[in-house]
């Protein structure tokens, strides 16, 4: 008798899956089933009476040393299948990146391609401002950060005299009135401080740099050549000023001036090293994923 993986899906994401639908998940059924495993699907909210055995979540931390996470690598079709859900304990976080091993030409060309795709003619350009994207719980530092991301705001506005700041808050995100109030108190103090909601297509691309704590803008905003300084640990990390790394007030001073290989990091981070559902090559990488862990041969 085979052995069966359980695979726990929220219920649009599971009905898709079992008709076929899903493109990547049609893909992992095809390489587990190749190798010899049999597939239970399940409602994700069955997770906590999981009694054993391997099993596949999507994004949720996983219930025993037998789970692996799928998760999106922040767009579609790049995919990642790992033990961890944490982003930083991914196994591209901890590779090194050798950018003489990406061909030049190759990577120009897969980052115009996918600038394109998913931000139109946005055009990149420096307008004089530092672009800040917000996530949650902004008061709170926690174990993953440097910095609460308030005292990252508050290290920012000491370390840069010259620049606006403009603060983009996640419209996912529900923020609390002390945040809000916090955040009015710093537009009080500094009058070239503004917030916004949302909109960092507009503010990404001209930016000078970016600051944040992990957030997916700061990734994006390699597309058009913006060097980051990031607060908390993070799979991207390679390419910018980090503050784990460097101590905050070191990032800061580094990060306006830095001119990483943008180009060949993104190729290397989402061809090289995530697995591509559009690819012809995607059932090979999902099955090498699959072997780093042992599930089949």
């Amino acid at each position: 008798m085979s052995e069966a993986v359980t695979i726990y899906l929220a219920p649009d994401m599971k009905a898709s899956a079992e008709a076929g639908e899903h493109n990547f998940l049609a893909k992992v059924a095809a390489v587990l089933r190749a190798g010899g495993l049999d597939l239970r699907y399940a409602k994700e909210a069955e997770r906590e009476g999981h009694a054993g055995g391997r099993a596949l979540v999507h994004m949720w931390p996983p219930m025993s040393a037998e789970t692996l996470v799928m998760r999106r690598v922040y767009a579609y079709p790049f995919w990642a299948i790992e033990a961890s859900d944490k982003r930083w304990e991914w196994d591209v976080a901890r590779a090194d990146f050798v950018p003489e091993a990406v061909e030049a030409g190759k990577a120009a060309r897969f980052v115009g391609n996918w600038r394109k795709r998913m931000f139109g003619a946005a055009k990149a350009s420096r307008e004089g401002y530092v672009y800040v994207p917000l996530q949650g719980r902004i008061g709170e530092r926690r174990s993953f950060q440097a910095r609460a991301p308030l005292e990252m705001i508050e290290a920012l506005l000491a370390a840069e005299a010259r620049r606006d700041v403009v603060i983009g808050l996640h419209p996912k995100e529900a923020y609390s009135a002390q945040d809000m109030a916090a955040l009015e108190r710093l537009t009080q103090r500094f009058s070239r401080v503004r917030v916004v909601m949302g909109q960092m297509e507009r503010y990404l691309p001209a930016c000078d740099y970016v600051v944040s704590q992990n957030s997916s803008a700061a990734f994006f905003g390699y597309f058009f050549a913006k060097p980051a300084a990031l607060f908390a640990q993070i799979d991207f990390h390679h390419i910018a000023a980090n503050a784990h790394v460097l101590g905050v007030e070191e990032a800061l001073r580094r990060v306006p001036e830095m001119r990483p290989p943008f180009e060949r990091y993104l190729w290397w981070f989402w061809q090289a090293r995530a697995i591509n559902a559009g690819r012809p090559e995607a059932e090979a990488q999902i099955a090498a994923r699959f072997r780093r862990h042992g599930w089949i041969a």
